[in-house]
């Protein structure tokens, strides 16, 4: 019954990372695309790479834990392209901004921190 346990937690631990890893990918994808000024050239073709690898590192997560506890784990991708947007786009935060990343962070370790 521990080793159970335990493999279900090293799984969950994999899991969540790999969403991490999706997360920050599909969001510097995005950036890509957003600097590329929608003409085909070498930060299009970046960001449609990094994305890709984003949507398959997401599917090959879903096989390391449960889709309860591994799914919402994608909304950490808005708290970095938040960051994104302020580091190279220039964008303002908002008050109204700033709560939600609270929320949305808080909402991931509460739900990462699940041991089943």
């Amino acid at each position: 019954m521990k080793e159970n346990m335990t493999f279900k937690l090293n799984s969950n631990f994999v899991g969540i990372g790999l969403m991490i890893l999706s997360a920050f990918c599909t969001a510097f994808g995005q950036l890509f695309w957003k600097l590329s000024h929608a003409t085909l050239n070498m930060e299009l073709i970046i960001g449609f790479i990094l994305y890709f690898l984003g949507a398959v590192t997401m599917t090959i997560a879903f096989r390391f834990g449960n889709l309860s506890i591994l799914h919402p784990l994608l909304s950490i991708g808005y708290v970095i392209s938040l960051i994104l947007g302020v580091l190279f786009l220039n964008e303002t935060i908002s008050l109204n901004a700033i709560i939600g990343v609270i929320f949305i962070i808080s909402g991931v370790f509460i739900i990462g921190g699940e041991s089943h």
